[in-house]
């Protein structure tokens, strides 16, 4: 299923070197053999103990990755006016009293393009992220307002939601590239908390990394966790995602209807090199179904 990425097709393959990147692009049988062969690499060489990289040490990796890099490290999402147009809906002035929750805000690179564009006065945005350095740079970025909330929390924390937050008072829940960080066992929590925030109706916006993708086989030798689930060298953890795990994770059974599940696959490329480098995100959008009648 593709989604709206992008309208540059590659239709001819001799035509690769005109442009630097390619919407759209299915990978040929030498990359997906290129892909598997790397994968299976990386799964015969894991990290030599897991239990090193347990979920109770991932906040301070992240800690210390944004006392490191601060607010300079991601781009803003400028995007997000193309890719969720839901999320745009909000800003509307007539849009009416809304809550957006961006979980894993990270440094506000979602949180501060749409408050640049906004203009609901009614509307009220939770920034979350379990760095408390990452909401520490957010607290006092110049374009802070009143409508924002910023506090710690982990979106996989067994106890819930944080005290700052009723249960069924989000219209909006956005992850971008945050749901990865998570590691395998602690996917049926995060859904559970999910479900707590959002009002029956609301909406969950998610893109994350795909299988495959150019970052995923670029990993080294004692960094996988566990299938597709890596350590990093600073610390920090990625799982690279495939639809048909978004489609498992949100489904009907987990409270969730499922409107967009897609992947886009883009093909970079370096002309003066002549090297091609191919990214692959996920992107899924879901309803929270109405809680079922006593």
């Amino acid at each position: 299923m593709l989604g709206t990425f992008g309208t540059r097709l590659l239709t001819d393959a001799s035509k690769v070197l005109e442009h630097n990147a390619w919407d759209h692009v299915e990978w040929d049988e030498a990359h997906l053999a290129h892909a598997e062969a790397q994968v299976a690499f990386q799964q015969a060489h894991p990290v030599s103990d897991p239990l090193l990289y347990n979920d109770d040490k991932a906040a301070s990796h992240w800690d210390t990755f944004y006392k490191q890099h601060d607010e300079q490290f991601f781009k803003d999402r400028k995007w997000i006016q193309l890719e969720f147009p839901e999320l745009i809906a909000c800003t509307e002035a007539d849009a009416g009293p809304l809550v957006i929750a961006d979980i894993g805000c990270a440094v506000g690179n979602t949180l501060f393009p749409l408050l640049r564009i906004n203009e609901n006065p009614q509307l009220r945005i939770h920034a979350l992220d379990f760095s408390a350095e990452a909401i520490e740079i957010v607290k006092r970025h110049p374009e802070m307002t009143a409508q924002v909330d910023a506090c710690v929390w982990d979106m996989a924390d067994p106890a819930g939601l944080p005290s700052t937050i009723q249960p069924g008072s989000v219209d909006v829940c956005v992850l971008i590239f945050s749901f990865s960080a998570l590691s395998p066992k602690q996917w049926p929590i995060c859904l559970k908390n999910l479900q707590l925030l959002l009002k029956p109706g609301g909406t969950v916006l998610l893109r994350d990394y795909g299988r495959y993708d150019l970052t995923q086989l670029r990993i080294k030798r004692e960094r996988l966790l566990e299938d597709h689930f890596y350590i990093r060298g600073d610390g920090t953890r990625v799982y690279y995602f495939t639809t048909d795990e978004m489609q498992q994770l949100f489904s009907e059974a987990s409270g969730f209807s499922i409107f967009q599940n897609t992947v886009d696959r883009r093909l970079l490329v370096n002309r003066k090199e002549n090297k091609k480098m191919y990214r692959a995100w996920v992107q899924l959008k879901a309803t929270r179904l109405e809680d079922p009648k006593p």
